[in-house]
């Protein structure tokens, strides 16, 4: 997906460091398919809302095939 959105359920998130930058792994996977294929997404911990649990519905948003953004599905 060159830019844009996708619904998601989050299974797992998992904050890593990295040369001491942290960031977080979220795992999720499709709705509609909640027993299917889990993807990871890493993000920086300002593009996700502060209180993201696993089970949360969310909107995971594109940009060149990268997630960039994750917040909340309406």
């Amino acid at each position: 997906m060159l830019k844009g959105t996708r619904v998601a359920i989050v299974k797992k998130i998992q904050p890593v460091s990295i040369h001491g930058q942290i960031s977080l792994d979220v795992y999720v996977v499709d709705p509609d398919d909640p027993d299917g294929q889990v993807s990871l997404a890493r993000v920086g911990p300002e593009a996700v809302p502060g209180d993201l649990e696993a089970g949360d519905r969310v909107e995971l948003h594109y940009l060149l095939g990268a997630v960039t953004g994750i917040t909340r599905a309406a």
